[in-house]
C-alpha cells in the first residue's frame, strides 16, 4: 500500500497547514498583549501587570493596591476612581490615561509620563514622583501644589524637569 505522504502535492498541503497553524497560534498568542482589557471593579491587589501593553484597557474601580504596572504602557487607560495605593508606576506610559477620583497614595511614579492625563480629582498623599513629567495633566491647585513640594529630577524620556512640569514656583 502506498503511503500518501509520498505525493508531493500531499506533502505541501500538510507542510502548508502546519505552517498556518503556526502562524494563527502566534497571532493569538500575542493579542491579548494589544487589545484594550476591561479590569473594571476588579480586585487586583498584589497584581503584576509589568512591562505589558495595555493601552485603553479600563480599570474603572479597580483595586490594584500594591501592583506592580512598572514600565508598563498605560497609554488611554481608565484609572477613574481607581484605588492605586502603593502601587508602582515607575516608568509607566500614561500619556492620555483618565486618573479622575483615583488614589495614589504612596505610589512610585517614578520617570512614568503623565503627558496629558486627567486627574481632576486625583489623590496624590506620599507619592513618589521624582522625574514624573506631568505635561497638561490637569489638577486640582491643592493637589499640584502637595506635588510641588516634593517634584524634583528630569524625566529620560521626555528630557523634561518635574517642576517645570508641574508649573511650580522657584
Amino acid at each position: 500500500m502506498k503511503s500518501r505522504l509520498n505525493n508531493p502535492i500531499s506533502t505541501i498541503l500538510l507542510v502548508l497547514l502546519i505552517l498556518w497553524v503556526a502562524i494563527i497560534t502566534s497571532v493569538c498568542i500575542d493579542t491579548p498583549s494589544t487589545l484594550a482589557l476591561d479590569y473594571n471593579k476588579e480586585s487586583l491587589v498584589n497584581a503584576d501587570f509589568s512591562g505589558r501593553n495595555l493601552t485603553d484597557s479600563s480599570f474603572t474601580k479597580a483595586n490594584l493596591r500594591n501592583s506592580n504596572l512598572s514600565h508598563t504602557n498605560l497609554q488611554g487607560v481608565s484609572f477613574f476612581a481607581a484605588n492605586l495605593e502603593s502601587a508602582n508606576l515607575e516608568g509607566a506610559n500614561l500619556t492620555n490615561a483618565t486618573l479622575d477620583s483615583a488614589r495614589f497614595m504612596n505610589t512610585n511614579l517614578t520617570n512614568a509620563v503623565l503627558e496629558g492625563a486627567f486627574a481632576a480629582n486625583a489623590r496624590f498623599d506620599g507619592a513618589v514622583i521624582d522625574g514624573a513629567d506631568f505635561t497638561d495633566v490637569l489638577l486640582r491647585k491643592d493637589e499640584q501644589d502637595k506635588l510641588c513640594k516634593v517634584a524634583k529630577g528630569t524625566n529620560p524620556t521626555t528630557g523634561r524637569a518635574t517642576r517645570e512640569t508641574l508649573f511650580c514656583g522657584s
